[in-house]
């Protein structure tokens, strides 16, 4: 389990959404000053298909969602203050039974 940060300082958000399925997976981004970038978002309930082309850092805020990524057979399950890594280049399929997933994703190296 990681410290999932509660607030970050010195950063610039775009106003602008990014909005896929239809309202159903909306997030802002974060761009920092060293140039990095986040994203802060949330999951409606459903079952969506996500591809990377960097990898990424998933950290669950609030609520609860599975996990299964490309390659893989089995769905592994998240919640508040967990996170999971998914490779560049690669994909994966998230799904929220109910309530809302509260996600930062980080890009990663």
């Amino acid at each position: 389990m990681s410290a999932i940060p509660s607030e970050f300082c010195n950063v610039t958000a775009v106003t602008k959404a990014n909005v896929y399925f239809e309202g159903k997976v909306v997030s802002h981004s974060l761009v920092f000053s060293d140039g990095s970038k986040k994203t802060l978002g949330l999951i409606y309930p459903g079952i969506y298909h996500f591809g990377t082309e960097k990898a990424e850092r998933m950290e669950i805020v609030s609520g609860f969602c599975g996990v299964k990524n490309d390659n893989t057979a089995n769905q592994v399950e998240y919640g508040a203050g967990d996170f999971f890594d998914v490779p560049a280049k690669s994909g994966f399929d998230i799904s929220v039974a109910s309530g809302i997933c509260e996600y930062i994703c980080s890009f990663l190296d």
